[in-house]
C-alpha cells in the first residue's frame, strides 16, 4: 500500500481560497469550471487540496472567479476566515 502523498501548505491555501472565494460569488464548481474551461471533477480535486494545479490552471480559475491569481494564494483577511 503506497504511503499518502502529504499536502503542501500553499496547495490547502489555494484550496480554502478558491472555495471561499467561489461561495462569496455564488457560483457552483460546475459554473467555476465552465468558465475556466476545465472539468468540474477538477475544480472539486483541487477545492479539497488534492491536486498541484499548473500556474496556467490557476490564471484560468483567477479569471473564472473574476479575481487576481495573488488573491487565490494570499492569505485572506481576518474577516473573511472562518
Amino acid at each position: 500500500m503506497r504511503k499518502p502523498i502529504s499536502k503542501c501548505g500553499a496547495q490547502q491555501l489555494f484550496a480554502t481560497n478558491l472555495k471561499r472565494i467561489r461561495r462569496e460569488k455564488k457560483l457552483t464548481q460546475e459554473k467555476v469550471a465552465e468558465a475556466a474551461e476545465l472539468h468540474p471533477n477538477y475544480i472539486g480535486s483541487v477545492e479539497r487540496g488534492e491536486r498541484n494545479i499548473s500556474i496556467c490552471n490557476i490564471e484560468r480559475i483567477a479569471f473564472a472567479l473574476g479575481v487576481s491569481m495573488a488573491e487565490l494564494v494570499s492569505e485572506p483577511p481576518p474577516e473573511a476566515e472562518g
